[in-house]
């Protein structure tokens, strides 16, 4: 019977080494016997030659096709991300990555408060979850704390607010002025005999405007108009100016319709600034001249663009 398999190689062996060492010493030997042997192990190392060689061919094959089919695969998904955000206007965003789990957080400058979520977080569908925030402006003057002295009124600005406390102008001579209101101071009468007196403004307002920098121009800022007293004839002429300020070179006044008169902003303000500008309205009836009025116009202007 002739050996296979493994097995039979190591039962082979140790008849060639006992052979081996006998050949020296006896003449006697089976040289038939070792030759047969010899062959049979010749046959089970091919046997088992090409047995390995079928097997390295069937690894490079599988290995072969599993690269096939990895090559076959579209390129990978690109990483999921969140629409890009932006720092709101008069605040900060803090985070720059848009990928999934990633927060992005948002701030507003002194005086503005945010409105929306302070932080949004990317989801894996690639959306945020909450709306992108902004920052409004924080009206200090509906706070129940006293921001301004006593006397004084708050004007709410950009991001800030202002205490303002108009005064009528000091008597002189025989012209004086009354405050009938927190805005308004009106002229007492005048003598029969003072024309000065009569050209002088019969009321004075005080108004005051906030303004973000930058603002586009032309606009509208301010409207002054006449109204008669009722069973009195009006006026049938008005005449609008700017009589005084320092701001001048940046308004001009146009006429809005018969009886009413525009501010008109010219040039581009940038904050922080204050200017003033002085309104005159005359009257005329029958090309008389009748009485003045002035408006006495604030304007703070914001350093925000907002």
């Amino acid at each position: 019977m002739r050996p296979r398999g493994p097995g039979a190689l190591f039962l082979l062996m140790p008849l060639l080494v006992a052979s081996s060492a006998q050949l020296g010493a006896q003449n006697c030997v089976n040289k038939q016997q070792l030759l047969t042997a010899i062959r049979q192990l010749q046959q089970l190392l091919k046997t088992q030659e090409t047995r390995f060689a079928e097997g390295v061919r069937s690894v490079r094959s599988r290995l072969a096709a599993l690269q096939g089919s990895v090559s076959r695969v579209g390129p990978d998904a690109p990483p999921v991300t969140c629409p890009a955000l932006k720092a709101p206007p008069d605040g900060r965003k803090f985070g720059s990555k848009y990928l999934v789990d990633h927060e992005v957080h948002f701030t507003c400058n002194p005086g503005f408060q945010l409105v929306g979520p302070s932080s949004v977080v990317c989801l894996h569908n690639g959306t945020w979850t909450g709306a992108e925030p902004h920052c409004t402006d924080v009206d200090e003057c509906v706070s129940p704390q006293h921001l301004c002295p006593r006397g004084t009124t708050c004007v709410n600005t950009g991001g800030s607010f202002q205490c303002v406390s108009p005064a009528c102008p000091e008597a002189s001579g025989n012209v004086s002025y009354v405050k009938t209101s927190p805005f308004q101071c009106e002229r007492n009468p005048c003598p029969m005999d003072s024309r000065p007196c009569r050209l002088l403004p019969k009321t004075i307002s005080f108004h005051y405007l906030s303004l973000p920098s930058n603002l586009t121009t032309p606009i509208a800022l301010f409207r002054v108009a006449t109204a008669s007293a009722p069973g009195r004839p009006g006026p049938n002429s008005l005449r609008f100016g700017i009589v005084g300020g320092n701001g001048r070179g940046h308004f001009v006044m146009q006429r809005a319709d018969r009886q009413t008169g525009e501010l008109i902003l010219v040039q581009t303000l940038e904050g922080p600034q204050t200017l003033e500008v002085d309104v005159d309205m005359s009257e005329y009836l029958d090309r008389s001249f009748q009485a003045n009025h002035l408006s006495k116009v604030t304007i703070f202007v914001s350093p925000y663009d907002f």
